[in-house]
């Protein structure tokens, strides 16, 4: 009848940092009760300053590769996360998605590292909620 796992889709514009942050937190905080995979309306590279962020939290981000929307098209997402405004804007209806939820995290490209700081504790708390939300029930172990 349903899944094992709730599958989840971070999306932000280039899929270089903020969606790759959520990614990561999503994986080491949920577990196994979740599929997670990142994507972009562009594909970019992991910023160096993301891995860096995420790995002084113990979270290792640096094999995650940055890819476009394209590939999760036509596949059935329990989550669409929307993480920038931007790829919100220009991001199309897709077919497959159950639910959507769009978090408006500031952009950390362009500056230092306590930006990309700030954007994975913002990622961190929302989905620190959103595992309570949506798996707190689901998971028997």
């Amino acid at each position: 009848m349903t899944h094992d796992r709730l599958r989840v889709l971070f999306l932000c514009t280039h899929n270089s940092a903020r969606s790759q942050m959520a990614e990561g937190l999503l994986r080491a905080i949920g577990g196994d009760r979740f599929e997670v995979h990142s994507a972009g309306t562009e594909a970019t590279e992991v910023r160096p300053q993301a891995i860096e962020a995420m790995a002084e939290i113990g979270i290792d981000i640096s094999g995650q590769e940055s890819k476009t929307l394209e590939r999760y098209l036509g596949r059935e997402i329990d989550w669409l996360v929307i993480v920038c405004d931007q790829a919100r804007e220009s991001c199309p209806v897709l077919p497959g998605v159950r639910n959507q939820r769009h978090w408006s995290i500031e952009d950390p490209a362009g500056k230092g590292i306590e930006a990309f700081r700030a954007a994975r504790d913002e990622l961190r708390g929302r989905i620190d909620a959103f595992v309570s939300e949506v798996a707190g029930g689901q998971h028997d172990g």
